[in-house]
């Protein structure tokens, strides 16, 4: 079985470097046929498990994930890097995600077999482990779990993930630490 915070860190390869993202952006406004393949590559996993977390549904994330890459390839010209893109593209994705939940109006819990799509089934979790974790987020608020998520899969500073979600930085980490006691108690 999973044990205590190790359930925040089975996300960590899917971070990729900021230098890595802008030089992707841009090869994009370059129109180089490959930058989108490989911003894609790198970003898609933490763009899509933010959206799961705020939509709580594979078919919406997944449409939030391309509409989101849209929106990357229609905006790379204009982008100006700050040493921060996943920010930049997680802001696009939370807007889309918030846009979403406007037309849809509707939540639920996360089915079992979208949680394999976090990443946890590469990071060599069993069944019974992404039992226990679907189990245990799904005991933390919307709030919580998306902090949860935007800094274990995308390894954001808890100062940044304030500045994405309009919350203070207090707010951002006693929710963080709430959730994280929340976690550990259930595991």
């Amino acid at each position: 079985m999973v044990k205590g915070v190790k359930v925040m860190t089975l996300w960590a390869d899917t971070r990729a470097s900021s230098g890595t993202l802008d030089e992707c952006i841009d090869r994009i406004a370059r129109k180089e046929p490959l930058g989108m393949d490989d911003l894609y590559q790198l970003a898609a996993p933490g763009v899509y498990a933010f959206a799961l977390s705020v939509l709580k549904n594979s078919h919406d994330a997944e449409d939030v994930l391309q509409d989101t890459f849209l929106r990357i390839y229609d905006g790379a010209a204009s982008y100006h890097s700050q040493g921060k893109p996943m920010a930049w593209i997680l802001t696009i994705t939370k807007n889309l995600c918030y846009k979403r939940l406007q037309e849809l109006k509707r939540g639920g819990a996360i089915p079992l077999e979208e949680w394999k799509d976090y990443g946890l089934a590469q990071s060599g979790t069993t069944s019974d482990d992404r039992l226990v974790i679907q189990a245990c987020m799904e005991k933390l608020t919307d709030d919580e779990r998306q902090i949860v998520v935007l800094h274990a899969v995308s390894g954001f500073k808890h100062r940044e993930i304030a500045k994405m979600l309009d919350m203070k930085l207090s707010t951002v980490l006693s929710k963080y630490h709430r959730a994280v006691k929340k976690l550990k108690n259930n595991l």
